[in-house]
C-alpha cells in the first residue's frame, strides 16, 4: 500500500500537466484567432483584402481603388504582410500584392453570406461602432 500513494500522486500530477497543456494550447489558438479577426476588423484593411479577392493589384491601384491616402494604404499593407494575409512581389518598379491564401477570400465570401442573414442585428449593434475614417 505504501508504494501506491506516490503512484497516484504522480498520475494526478501528469493529468494536471496534460490538462494545463491542453488549456494552454486552446488559449494560444484563441489568441491567434483573435489576431486574425483583428486583422480583418479594420475597414481599410478589409477594403484592401476585398480588392485583392479579384486578383493582384499594385500599391498605386489599391490607393486609387480604396480612395485612401498612399501612406495609410502602405501602413495597412505592411500590417497585412506582417500578419501573413497578403504577399507581394516586385515587377519592375512596382510591388504587386495578392492574397496569400485562397481561404482568406473564402472568409470574406462567408462573411458576406453571414452578413446577409444577420445584417439588421449587426447594424443595430451598439457595442462595435464603426471607426472614424482615416485619411
Amino acid at each position: 500500500m505504501v508504494g501506491k500513494k506516490p503512484l497516484r500522486k504522480d498520475i494526478h500530477i501528469i493529468i494536471s500537466l496534460v490538462n494545463y497543456m491542453y488549456m494552454s494550447i486552446q488559449l494560444q489558438r484563441l489568441s491567434l484567432k483573435s489576431k486574425l479577426f483583428r486583422g480583418l476588423g479594420d475597414s481599410t484593411r478589409l477594403s484592401i483584402l476585398e480588392l485583392l479577392r479579384d486578383g493582384e493589384k499594385s500599391a498605386s491601384e489599391i490607393v486609387r481603388d480604396t480612395d485612401h491616402s498612399q501612406s495609410n494604404v502602405s501602413n495597412h499593407l505592411s500590417c497585412l504582410l506582417d500578419c501573413g494575409l497578403v504577399q507581394n512581389r516586385r515587377v519592375g518598379k512596382n510591388i504587386i500584392y495578392s492574397l496569400r491564401n485562397k481561404k482568406v477570400s473564402k472568409i470574406l465570401e462567408e462573411s458576406d453570406a453571414i452578413l446577409s442573414e444577420l445584417a439588421r442585428g449587426i447594424y443595430e449593434c451598439v457595442n462595435y461602432n464603426e471607426e472614424p475614417k482615416k485619411r
